[in-house]
């Protein structure tokens, strides 16, 4: 028989083992410290090569990623806390769960102009919020989750308007007007947008190159807007760059709320707390001629309801608050080739010289905006 003791967070702090029980824990990233305070056990972690057998006053220090196996050896008690993982740990995990989101939302725009065309851009901006909530609340009510406290009300709002409601609508409704590759080029300002906001979030203080950056960056995309559109900016891009003004304010707030609250919980609950506002006006938008929409509509909606709108931000918001806002978000500097790729292997779009340039040419004035950033106000 095993009996646990839990902390205030939840997480088990103690431990008591009749003679011969067995137990076994699977805690977050980061170590344990065990300490013996009565009998004798015997435990190992996966990953580990070595068995350890701990008697009174003995302590251990355990690191690693897999399964607790703890046994009694004789009736024992046991002291174990969580000891946070290295700085670099946390960034090395941060970069892989950010890389996971990127591969994620690279597929969203070209997602987003299969369907947009067949079943209309409120049906494709916001329906895929009304799907991804009901797979949100389910996932919420099989763990039996507390609504979040009053004061984080406020910070999810922030977030749902611009990830739930803001990019993902703005940019279906541009995509009516424009190809998947040429939005994929404005959309390469995000990681810039995203590092300005959370600087602003995270009250530093940007150098003088970071700036100069982040605006050269902005001239780029105007000129190519300039360049595709005859010499005028189009309606499209004007959508677009708000698309992306909305992402960035939903990834920075998203990220470090994620710290607090946990990055599935984060985006699940603004997913729920959304539904009721955007439910009505999906149901509005809705016609009997979309029935007969082709599988590849409907096979791009699915796709940015649960992969776009949902899975993604597991990984997205996990790596945003392990990794850091603006370290993370130059994962982004990809997503806009990735996209390309997308188009014009998925769509045949044609990639001209001067889309894949502004692209290049973007992502080397985001990378050295979200480099700039220097101290902490």
């Amino acid at each position: 028989m095993a009996t646990t003791t839990l902390g205030a967070g939840g997480e088990p702090v103690g431990l008591a083992l009749a003679q011969g029980a067995l137990w076994t824990y699977l805690p977050r990233m980061g170590g344990l410290r065990f300490s013996c305070r009565e009998g004798r056990v015997w435990l190992t972690r996966e990953g580990d090569a070595e068995d350890h057998v701990l008697e009174p006053g003995d302590v251990l220090q355990m690191e690693g990623h897999g399964r607790v196996v703890v046994q009694a050896l004789q009736p024992a008690r046991l002291d174990f806390a969580l000891t946070p993982p290295s700085e670099t740990a946390r960034a090395w995990e941060g970069l892989l769960l950010g890389a996971l989101g990127v591969l994620a939302f690279s597929l969203t725009l070209p997602a987003t102009r299969v369907s947009v065309p067949e079943l209309g851009g409120t049906v494709v901006g916001l329906g895929r919020a009304l799907i991804a909530a009901g797979l949100a609340g389910l996932v919420l009510a099989v763990r039996r989750e507390r609504l979040p406290e009053r004061r984080h009300w406020p910070r999810l709002a922030l977030v749902a308007g611009g990830v739930v409601v803001g990019f993902p609508l703005l940019s279906a409704l541009a995509l009516r007007h424009m190809p998947a590759s040429h939005g994929a080029v404005l959309v390469g300002l995000l990681p810039a947008a995203t590092a300005v906001a959370a600087v602003f979030r995270a009250r530093e203080r940007p150098s003088w190159g970071f700036w100069l950056s982040a605006l050269a960056g902005l001239g780029c995309v105007v000129g190519f807007a300039l360049a595709q559109g005859a010499g005028r900016p189009t309606s499209g891009d004007a959508l677009v760059l708000l698309a992306v003004a909305a992402g960035a304010v939903g990834y920075a707030e998203g990220g470090v709320l994620a710290r607090e609250l946990g990055s599935w919980r984060v985006i699940c609950w603004a997913l729920v707390l959304s539904a009721p506002f955007l439910a009505p006006v999906v149901a509005l938008s809705l016609r009997p001629e979309m029935l007969s929409a082709s599988p590849r509509a409907w096979l791009g909606l699915g796709y940015v309801s649960v992969v776009s709108m949902f899975l993604g931000f597991f990984a997205w918001y996990r790596g945003l608050a392990l990794g850091g806002v603006a370290r993370v978000s130059q994962l982004q500097l990809v997503q806009p080739l990735l996209t390309l790729l997308w188009c014009a292997l998925l769509l045949g779009e044609p990639v001209g010289r001067g889309t894949l340039g502004a692209s290049v040419l973007v992502m080397l004035c985001v990378l050295t905006s979200v480099r700039s950033r220097v101290r902490r106000a």
